[in-house]
C-alpha cells in the first residue's frame, strides 16, 4: 500500500481511506454489523491505515463500529472523526461548535472509539455563530491535553483555514472533491499548499455516481440521502452521464473501471491528496485499491481535464437549506 503525509503534518496515512459513514448511515438499510466489522478489518489487512467516521453518523453508532472493527489494530491505524452539531440530550441538531460541546464531543467519541487520544479531530462544518479562532482555540486545548492528536476542519472556506491555522496549524481539510465538483480548486487546495495542510476528498466518486452503476432508473430508500439531492433526480443523472462516459472512455483504454479513474484522477492532482471512497462491499473495496495500478501520464490528465471542462453538470450538489445552513 502506498502512503501519503497529510501536509507538514507529520501525519501518514495510507494513500487511499475509507469512509465509514454508509455502513450504518445515510445510504439506505444499514448492513449487517458484523459484515462491516470484518469489511473494515479486510481494509486494514490490505494496507488500508486511514478511516473516517463522525459522531453524527448513526448519530453515534458509527463511531461504535469503527471502534470496535479497529480496536485490535488500534496502534496501526489512524481514526478521524468530527465534531460540530448539537446532538447531545434535547439537542436540536443543528450547528453547534461551543467549546463546551467541542469538548464533550472529545470525551464521548474517545469512549466510543475505544481509544486514548483522537488522531484527527475535524469540525465537521463551519459554524457561523462561533469564530473560528474559537473553534481552533478548544482544539488545541484538546491536543495540550493529549486527547487530540491533529486538528483538522471540513468544508471550510480559504479565509476560515488561515484564520483557524493562525491559532492552532491544521492537519487536514475535508471537502467534497471529485471530476463532478472541482470548486476546491479555486481556492482551497492552493491555500492548503501555501500553508502546508493535507487535503482529503470525501465522496471520491460523486457518491456513487461515478462509478458508472448509478443511472436515471436507479431508485433509493427513503433513508438514503441521495433522494434529497439536486444533483441526483433523475433528470440530472441522465444529463450528467457524460462525465461518467468519459472516465469508461479512459478506463477501456487503461483497462481500469470508471471508478479506478475517478481515483487515480484525484490521487494525480497532489501528493498531499488521500480520498476516502467509501463502501459497504468488499469488491468495491478492492476495485477502489486498484486504481494504485492505474497510470495516467501528463497527456491523459490533459484529455480529461479538457474534456470535463466541456461538459455542463446539472444540479446542486447539497439541498438549498443545508448550503444556507452551512454557508456553503
Amino acid at each position: 500500500m502506498q502512503t501519503r503525509t497529510l501536509g507538514n503534518s507529520g501525519l501518514t496515512v495510507s494513500a487511499l481511506g475509507l469512509g465509514c459513514m454508509g455502513m450504518n448511515h445515510h445510504r439506505g438499510p444499514a448492513p449487517d454489523r458484523k459484515e462491516m466489522i470484518a469489511l473494515i478489518r479486510a481494509a486494514v489487512e490490505r494496507g488500508v491505515t486511514f478511516f473516517d467516521t463522525a459522531e453524527i453518523y448513526g448519530p453515534f453508532t458509527n463511531e461504535e463500529l469503527v471502534g470496535e472493527a479497529l480496536e485490535p489494530f488500534r496502534k496501526d491505524v489512524v481514526i478521524a472523526t468530527k465534531f460540530g452539531f448539537d446532538l447531545g440530550p434535547g439537542g436540536s441538531g443543528g450547528l453547534d461548535s461551543h467549546p463546551e460541546r467541542i469538548r464533550q464531543v472529545a470525551e464521548d467519541s474517545l469512549r466510543r472509539l475505544r481509544v486514548d487520544a483522537i488522531d484527527l479531530f475535524y469540525q465537521h462544518r463551519v459554524d457561523p455563530n462561533i469564530p473560528i479562532e474559537v473553534v481552533a482555540a478548544a482544539v488545541r486545548d484538546l491536543i495540550a491535553e493529549g486527547k487530540v492528536k491533529h486538528f483538522g476542519l471540513s468544508e471550510p472556506g480559504a479565509e476560515t483555514i488561515r484564520r483557524a491555522h493562525a491559532v492552532q496549524p491544521l492537519t487536514a481539510i475535508q471537502s467534497e472533491y471529485s471530476l463532478w465538483w472541482r470548486a476546491p480548486e479555486e481556492e482551497v487546495l492552493p491555500t492548503c499548499e501555501a500553508l502546508g495542510i493535507g487535503f482529503v476528498p470525501y465522496s471520491p466518486l460523486g457518491r456513487g455516481f461515478l462509478t458508472g452503476k448509478i443511472d436515471e432508473t436507479t431508485t433509493f430508500g427513503s433513508n438514503d440521502n441521495r433522494s434529497t439531492l439536486p444533483r441526483f433526480t433523475p433528470e440530472a443523472r441522465k444529463a450528467n452521464r457524460p462525465v461518467v462516459d468519459l472516465l469508461e472512455e479512459i478506463g477501456n483504454r487503461k483497462q481500469a473501471t470508471s471508478a479506478q479513474i475517478a481515483l487515480a484522477w484525484l490521487l494525480a492532482q497532489k501528493p498531499w491528496i488521500v480520498p476516502i471512497p467509501g463502501t459497504t462491499k468488499l469488491h468495491r473495496l478492492d476495485e477502489n485499491l486498484g486504481a494504485f495500478a492505474v497510470d495516467l501520464t501528463a497527456g491523459d490528465l490533459r484529455e480529461i481535464d479538457e474534456a470535463a471542462s466541456k461538459i455542463t453538470l446539472q444540479g446542486a450538489r447539497l439541498p438549498e437549506s443545508v448550503l444556507k445552513m452551512t454557508g456553503l
